[in-house]
């Protein structure tokens, strides 16, 4: 018997779920500590907290990322999804 949750939505085109923290599942360890460390900064600063580390915890989970992407720990579509979300940057158009 096939179980499907009706709260669940996928995207059209690729059949994924839209909601896509799924990529955010089975981080590598080193990984997954580095997000860790990048999200409770984020929080203090968002929170109008200094936090004199945050550029330390970038650097950190930016080059914990490029790692895991490299050494094919996570596809690229999961490095992404993490620099777009976490590093809150923009992913840049290759289309010339």
């Amino acid at each position: 018997m096939k179980s499907e949750r009706s709260d669940i939505h996928y995207d059209s085109k690729s059949g994924l779920p839209m909601d896509r923290q799924y990529l955010e599942q089975g981080l590598p360890p080193f990984l997954q500590e580095s997000l860790d460390a990048m999200k409770a900064s984020w929080a203090r600063i968002d929170r109008g907290e200094r936090d004199n580390l945050w550029d330390c915890y970038y650097c950190e989970l930016q080059s914990s990322i490029n790692m895991a992407e490299v050494e094919n720990m996570i596809d690229e579509s999961q490095a992404w999804y993490l620099r777009e979300k976490y590093l809150r940057m923009e992913r840049p158009d290759t289309a010339l």
